[in-house]
């Protein structure tokens, strides 16, 4: 199969989509206690920054009608899925304010902090910096809650996990 070359821009903007999702990563999803209650959002934009100080990144898109109140939040927690959590990773995909009672508690950090995940990561807001389309959150981590299980995946457009070694 011959490659293919482009350069980025607005015509070419579905392609570099396509071509970021070559890159694997895990699923995440970001909530903050707002105001009016919980809010969450799910993301693949997240990644260690330091160690010392331990600090994270994640980006919210600017046209998404959670963005303001994410870069507003003084604290907020980062939930790496387990590869079971598809159904939560497409429910906040699309609706930010749908806590189920019971399925979610308050954290240390003030913070929803949802069940089953593989690990979550408690911040205080640290920086944040525009850039682009969407907006560069750094958090410092106050804690972190693991626990053992294997990761839900998205990679091209699609969810999955890995396969088990023979």
């Amino acid at each position: 199969m011959p490659e293919t070359r482009f350069i980025p821009g607005a015509d070419t903007a579905r392609a570099y989509r396509d071509s970021l999702g070559c890159f694997g990563t895990g699923v995440t999803i970001v909530t903050t206690l707002t105001k009016t209650g919980p809010l969450a959002i799910t993301v693949n934009s997240f990644t260690s920054v330091s160690l010392d100080p331990a600090l994270l990144l994640w980006c919210p898109a600017r046209s998404s009608l959670r963005h303001d109140a994410f870069v507003a939040a003084k604290a907020f927690s980062i939930h790496v899925l387990a590869e079971d959590q598809l159904e939560m990773a497409q429910h906040f995909a699309k609706n930010g304010e749908g806590f189920c009672e019971g399925k979610w508690q308050l954290s240390a950090a003030d913070t929803p902090a949802l069940p089953g995940v593989l690990a979550r990561f408690d911040c205080t807001h640290f920086e944040a910096h525009p850039a682009g389309d969407h907006t560069i959150l750094i958090g410092q981590v106050t804690a972190v809650t693991t626990r053992p299980g294997k990761g839900l995946i998205f990679k091209r457009g699609q969810y999955g996990g890995f396969l088990e070694q023979l």
